[in-house]
């Protein structure tokens, strides 16, 4: 088995973070720091990622958390901000978030120590849904809500996003409730997207994920996955 595929089984981070934690040195096969990708690990074999033996996890965990705004989605943050793992200090097993929300963002997050479905639910081929319900100012148009909808070029990037689901649930004198779903996962994208027809993103709340929605969880709440919730996410992905 490939070493980052045997670290992503232990619960260590999704495969590309361990491909990342293998070439800064960081992880060692019987006593020998590996930094090259293609190490085969056997039965037998000790690993150690900074000088900790990790196995693989024995018990699979799947957890649906409300973050709310204020809080970074990583493991530690170096400005020393609230990061969503300080709510799982006490977690029997160690869970590692899949994919992100904005800092400033909120709703439906998923964590697990399942490496190897983290990594294949953020992969780019797997093409996840994620909706989000956007709070924008004023009353976007047909024509801007047309252009969200072909895709746009948001500032800084030479890329056009693809074509987005888009659907205005609420509209008030002064802003708009609008339901948007992409699967692509570029830095900041909903509120750079709104940016680029002129509206500006005033609440950001990821309300759905694949086929797991956020439903009546409050803010800051959190609770595992049913059985049934399990079995839609594996079927999003081809098994090796």
């Amino acid at each position: 088995m490939r070493l980052q595929k045997y670290m992503a089984m232990c619960g260590v981070a999704a495969r590309r973070k361990c491909e990342e934690m293998i070439a800064e040195g960081r992880v060692r096969v019987n006593g020998n720091t590996i930094t090259q990708m293609g190490t085969q690990v056997e039965d037998g074999d000790v690993v150690e990622v900074d000088g900790k033996r990790i196995k693989p996890e024995q018990e699979k965990r799947y957890v649906i958390y409300h973050k709310p705004a204020g809080e970074v989605t990583t493991v530690s943050d170096e400005k020393g901000r609230e990061t969503v793992m300080d709510r799982f200090r006490n977690f029997p097993v160690r869970l590692y978030p899949v994919g992100r929300l904005d800092y400033d963002s909120e709703g439906l997050l998923l964590l697990t120590n399942d490496g190897e479905l983290a990594q294949h639910l953020t992969h780019p081929s797997c093409e996840v849904d994620k909706v989000y319900l956007a709070r924008v100012t004023g009353n976007p148009r047909n024509e801007a809500l047309d252009r969200l909808r072909r895709g746009v070029f948001m500032e800084g990037d030479e890329r056009r996003t693809y074509p987005a689901q888009v659907r205005v649930v609420r509209d008030e004198a002064l802003y708009s409730d609008i339901l948007v779903t992409i699967h692509e996962g570029r830095n900041r994208q909903v509120r750079r997207m709104f940016d680029a027809v002129g509206h500006k993103v005033l609440l950001l709340r990821r309300v759905q994920f694949g086929p797991l929605k956020l439903g009546d969880l409050k803010r800051g709440e959190w609770r595992e996955l049913t059985d049934e919730e399990v079995e839609a996410l594996s079927t999003l992905y081809p098994h090796e």
